[in-house]
């Protein structure tokens, strides 16, 4: 006899379909083909003694179960339920007439229980795609799954529930899918706020700017001046996250087992991967495809403190990214996109002691020792950092003032201001949001100067020695200053403003 259930496998962050056929036929055996790795091989053993622990019937015939398609290597525990299901159906201990209308995910325990897997969000919509009418996961997994709309999602806690469901039983419910609604109820306030933050005006502004325009920004201050303060507090003042971004970064950390509250991410993801970290944990990739930190920073910001102290390698990887905004992943048997839409934040020291220009302590660095350190992060990177800022330590006064600074609700107001203001500029073009993803004709389009503001820039470019790229970076800050004065034009204060977040451009 020959049954066919359906699962799915999660390759990179997308998933596959994949067919499972089993045949029972006259003889003792069991054969799992389909390149199965060992995970896949023991299920044979995890089935077995679930089928006992429930009193269900294991065939002592000739099993063979085939994973199709059968050049694609099957990784993880996921298909032992609907191997299971499969063996039942053989069997006829379950009736067959759901078994092509639902997708089966998930590891048995020895005891029938169904357990948690990753990856749930990419199978769900792979599952709406390919005409499924809904799909049978473990509990832990249904709130994830039930984001996707119009597909049906059953959670599951034994593999004594699937039987009851696909036999007709209508105890075991379907989990109530998420509505925009409901979803926008579910976004939560920020635990910090920029109001935290004592002094630092010109910081503070600069970070408006950014999250207006989402432009990537680099800090560069002493030790204590408030870098890390002012970088964790970014996402508070970004655009709530929107159900289609939700979606597409939930799915992200899916693969990767990140756990999300309701079963969705519900705030900007806020990345601070370890300078220690690995060219391959920074971007991605491995034997087994997955997603790296840019990645799961995607629609939220990654935070790389003590900047200098990356790699070479790790922080020249980031050069594409950056640019294009999806980084690919090629290798001799397959070739992966992963999705890389984040704002970055950087965060250095002006010199290895900390304490150049210092106010009230002394520098031990010399010129040659200050340069190399600063030459540790690449010209072409910082070419690719829209904004270069200098934050001074704040003095006690400003510490000890009790009148609280603006939250980031108030500086969030305006920069959602800014942002319709660029999304009607925008509303012609595909895949841009916001002025830092404007290409050079839109630049040119959208970016004039009157002549005043040319000569400003001229006379800029050559005293700082600029490139081309730098002076497209002027252009697209000075446009999001125009666009928080709500000022249709760009006017000379704000290209003049623009040219001040370029520090690093100019010589130590």
């Amino acid at each position: 006899m020959f049954i066919k259930t359906y699962s799915s496998a999660v390759f990179g962050i997308s998933a596959t379909l994949i067919q499972v056929e089993v045949n029972m036929d006259i003889g003792i055996n069991f054969h799992l083909v389909g390149l199965p790795d060992n995970a896949v091989r023991e299920s044979h053993q995890r089935i077995k003694a679930a089928f006992k622990n429930n009193k269900l019937h294991f065939p002592g015939k000739e099993i063979t179960i085939n994973l199709s398609p059968a050049d694609m290597r099957k990784e993880g525990s996921v298909f032992d339920l609907p191997i299971a299901i499969g063996i039942l159906a053989v069997t006829n201990q379950i009736k067959t007439d759901l078994l092509s209308s639902f997708l089966l995910l998930g590891e048995l325990s020895l005891d029938g229980c169904i357990q948690k897997t990753k990856g749930i969000l990419a199978v769900a919509l792979q599952a709406k795609a390919n005409g499924f009418k809904g799909i049978i996961v473990p509990i832990e997994n249904a709130a994830e799954a039930s984001i996707v709309p119009d597909l049906k999602v059953f959670g599951v806690k034994t593999i004594i529930e699937v039987i009851k469901l696909l036999n007709g039983d209508q105890s075991i419910k379907e989990t109530t899918p998420l509505s925009v609604l409901e979803f926008e109820q579910l976004l939560q306030p920020y635990s910090i706020d920029f109001s935290d933050v004592k002094g630092q005006f010109i910081a503070k502004r600069a970070f408006e700017i950014a999250a207006a325009g989402a432009h990537n920004i680099i800090v560069v201050g002493p030790p204590g001046a408030g870098k890390s303060m002012l970088a964790k507090r970014l996402p508070t003042i970004l655009p709530p996250m929107t159900l289609d971004e939700a979606l597409e970064t939930t799915k992200i950390h899916s693969v990767t087992n990140k756990k999300s509250d309701h079963g969705i991410l519900t705030q900007r993801p806020f990345r601070k991967p370890h300078h220690t970290i690995s060219d391959v944990g920074l971007i991605g990739g491995g034997s087994i495809p997955h997603p790296g930190e840019i990645s799961l920073a995607h629609n939220g910001v990654l935070f790389l403190d003590e900047l200098p102290e990356y790699k070479r390698q790790v922080l020249e990887v980031l050069r594409q990214p950056l640019e294009d905004r999806v980084v690919s992943i090629s290798r001799s048997r397959y070739s992966l996109e992963f999705p890389t839409n984040f704002m970055l934040v950087g965060a250095m020291n002006p010199c290895p002691c900390g304490f150049l220009n210092h106010p009230e302590k002394a520098c031990s660095c010399d010129f040659k020792t200050i340069e190399r350190y600063r030459q540790r992060v690449s010209g072409p990177l910082l070419d690719r950092i829209d904004m270069h800022i200098e934050v001074s330590p704040v003095k006690y006064m400003e510490l000890t003032e009790t009148n609280s600074s603006e939250s980031s609700q108030s500086i969030r107001n305006r920069i959602l201001e800014a942002r319709k203001i660029q999304q009607d500029r925008f509303s012609k073009v595909q895949a841009i949001y916001a002025n830092a993803q404007m290409n050079r004709k839109q630049v040119e389009e959208f970016c004039k100067l009157e002549p005043a503001g040319q000569a400003i820039l001229q006379k800029a470019m050559k005293k700082l020695g600029l490139s081309a790229r730098a002076y497209e970076r002027i252009l697209k800050v000075a446009r999001t200053i125009a666009d928080l004065d709500t000022s249709l034009d760009i006017k000379t204060h704000h290209i003049s403003e623009a040219i001040q977040y370029r520090k690093l451009d100019r010589n130590i």
